[in-house]
């Protein structure tokens, strides 16, 4: 039984994958988690400077998920590189770096210091507000998603995948965009823009107002862009949104990605990664199915 996916040249042992924001650099989960388990563990946003992040109180429980404000606070890249790469480094896993910017040029910064590093891909977050559109996020508008993806495709060493906003009217149209620009892969969804108010207090729940909504309630909407997105563009994608056990992960496979990333649930039970490479075993035993990539896109 084969369970080996390849995304743009790079192997991974089997389909799973952390979600960006959700696992720190791994440090957090691994007396939990055997992070050589894993096919890959992508890292929180990272950043050319430390950023502070938002303030508090910047998490919330809501009906079936999470809302998160956390606004990306990162230490930066240099004290990545000298503290959590060097962690990962020690692993028999992928590691995929999120970079997160406020402008094209913060990216690019990132980018290029992480060239001569040993990582495998760059997984780039263009929910980020571009401070030189008017705040709106990089992913929200298709020629902004081309002209950065473009750039870092300039400038990038490693595979470039693009995380994408959900919050968008055509999620095929950032797509291809992302793909005409150059892009090696797709990662999404990001998470949804949503709100909780305190009818007690008459106040918002976030001191940010808005958050970013994870978790289980988001899947369909997920799985539905994934699909669409497999029949719009013809470089692979990487799905999440709502990933809780290897049932939620095969769907997403079947809609078309070719591998997938668990999130909000890494807080619910910091297991469920390694839950997931089993039952995803169990179920290819359970249906026949020789090797993993028979599984993508195959539903009908």
């Amino acid at each position: 039984m084969n369970t080996e996916v390849k995304i743009a040249g790079v192997t991974f042992k089997n389909p799973v994958m952390t979600a960006s924001g959700t696992f720190g650099s791994g440090m957090e989960y691994s007396d939990f988690v055997d992070l050589n388990r894993l096919g890959a563990v992508v890292t929180k946003g990272v950043a050319n400077v430390p950023w502070e992040g938002n303030p508090t109180p910047r998490v919330a429980e809501v009906y079936g998920g999470m809302l998160n404000a956390i606004g990306l606070q990162n230490p930066g890249i240099d004290v990545f590189i000298g503290r959590d790469l060097t962690f990962l480094e020690r692993y028999d896993t992928n590691v995929i770096v999120n970079v997160c910017g406020k402008t094209v040029e913060d990216y690019l910064e990132v980018v290029e210091r992480l060239s001569d590093t040993s990582i495998s891909m760059l997984e780039i977050n263009v929910s980020c507000p571009n401070v030189k559109e008017g705040a709106i996020a990089f992913g929200q508008k298709a020629d902004s998603l081309y002209d950065i993806t473009s750039q870092i495709k300039k400038k990038a060493k490693q595979p470039v995948i693009m995380k994408l906003s959900p919050n968008v009217t055509d999620i095929t149209e950032m797509a291809k965009a992302a793909e005409a620009a150059g892009a090696d892969a797709l990662s999404m969804i990001n998470t949804i823009t949503g709100m909780k108010i305190d009818i007690h207090r008459r106040k918002f729940v976030l001191a940010n107002k808005t958050g970013g909504m994870s978790g289980p309630a988001v899947k369909p909407v997920a799985v539905r862009m994934v699909y669409q997105t497999a029949q719009a563009v013809k470089i692979p994608i990487i799905g999440m949104g709502g990933i809780g056990s290897a049932e939620d992960a095969v769907e997403f496979l079947l809609a078309g990605a070719s591998a997938v990333a668990v999130g909000a649930m890494n807080f619910v039970n910091p297991y469920t990664t390694v839950e997931v490479v089993d039952g995803i075993e169990a179920y290819m035993k359970q249906y026949g199915i020789e090797n993993v990539t028979d599984l993508i896109g195959t539903v009908s």
